[in-house]
């Protein structure tokens, strides 16, 4: 693919697609983890003479309407914080509409070297529907010159912002996207081996094809959470499948038992690369947080190569990061279904599009 590295950015106006599809609780973005992994790409592009950059995004479903829950200015107020916190010395800009006059004054009046963050994109039907015509809209109102496809959480999607804008400006993958991709590759084609693949979850449909990508690849696979508890049958001798749970007062399953952890942390020890898609237990219900907490703590400590996947997943070990900076992982993904498609093996055409 065609990275940003590639591009000619000099005296242009950039559009960049973000992933800022944030949690927002009573007005405030609750994790900021999706901008802070924008703030490279933005950054080069500045200091490689960007005359402009405009972002768009999406949040939420508001199926192609306008919906004031969804808006993006929230998270233009947290960009501003975590720009600032970041030293990108740049003026932010929200502007309320993503097509149209508005956004064509509000661009071009912008100063040069600012950000321009437009409204949600889904507020308009034609990005799902991957729109030719809304795509040009965009281009058109925007005056941009160049595209950088950054929304990695996005490019297993077929929309106008990841599939169809591309053919109509030079595009190239910023440095986000880079990255994930890059690591979730390495992972499948040329890890450091010994491989210890951990998954959990509740839908046994949606991990199998995971499990059957890592077959001939881990060394050992551990199956936890609902799907071990719902008594999934292993298909070879690599899977583990917890067997021990902790009970609750209605008897469900809702974390591993010590036994099990004991015996996930014995292979952690042994382990070059460790991929772990799925919490081991309901961590929204403490205590049966333990699990899942003392994994990532394991893991965290550890010199590997350390990729954590999924949303929930990610959400969790970044919560203990926080509590525990001094845990260090390889990548903590800003992808859920696009991390779990690309490790599967399944092609992404938003990264199909950049080739």
């Amino acid at each position: 693919m065609k990275t940003l590295s590639d591009a000619d950015v000099q005296g242009k106006i950039v559009l960049v697609r973000v992933d800022y599809n944030v949690p927002i609780v009573d007005g405030e973005v609750e994790s900021d983890l999706r901008i802070r992994a924008s703030i490279p790409t933005l950054k080069y592009l500045l200091e490689n003479g960007a005359k402009k950059i405009v972002l768009i995004s999406h949040l939420g479903r508001p199926d192609g309407e306008k919906k004031a829950e969804f808006s993006l200015k929230p998270v233009a107020l947290e960009l501003e914080k975590v720009a600032k916190s970041e030293a990108v010395d740049a003026e932010i800009k929200f502007v309320p509409d993503t097509i149209g006059e508005m956004v064509e004054n509000e661009v071009l009046n912008a100063k040069d070297g600012s950000i321009v963050l437009l409204e949600n994109l889904r507020f308009y039907p034609g990005e799902e529907e991957n729109s030719d015509e809304f795509a040009k809209a965009i281009i058109a109102a925007t005056h941009a010159e160049v595209f950088v496809q950054d929304g990695f959480a996005v490019i297993h999607r077929v929309h106008a912002s990841t599939s169809v804008i591309t053919k109509d400006l030079p595009s190239f993958a910023g440095f986000l996207v880079e990255k994930e991709v890059k690591t979730l590759k390495k992972a499948t084609e040329n890890p450091e081996k010994p491989v210890l693949v951990i998954i959990g979850g509740a839908k046994v449909d949606d991990k199998k094809p995971l499990i059957e990508k890592f077959l001939p690849i881990a060394d050992n696979i551990v199956v936890a959470g609902k799907i071990a508890a719902d008594g999934y049958v292993p298909e070879s001798e690599k899977i583990y499948v917890v067997k021990d749970f902790v009970l609750d007062e209605n008897g469900d399953k809702p974390d591993m038992g010590e036994e099990s952890v004991q015996k996930v942390i014995e292979m952690i020890d042994a382990a070059k690369t460790v991929v772990w898609n799925g919490t081991v237990g309901v961590t929204e219900r403490p205590p049966y947080d333990k699990g899942s907490r003392r994994l990532a703590e394991e893991i965290g400590r550890r010199d590997m190569t350390s990729i954590i996947c999924g949303g929930d997943t990610t959400g969790f070990v970044l919560k203990v990061q926080k509590e525990q900076p001094d845990l260090k992982f390889t990548l903590v993904s800003t992808g859920g279904g696009a991390s779990l498609e690309l490790l599967s093996g399944l092609e992404l055409p938003g990264l199909t599009a950049l080739e």
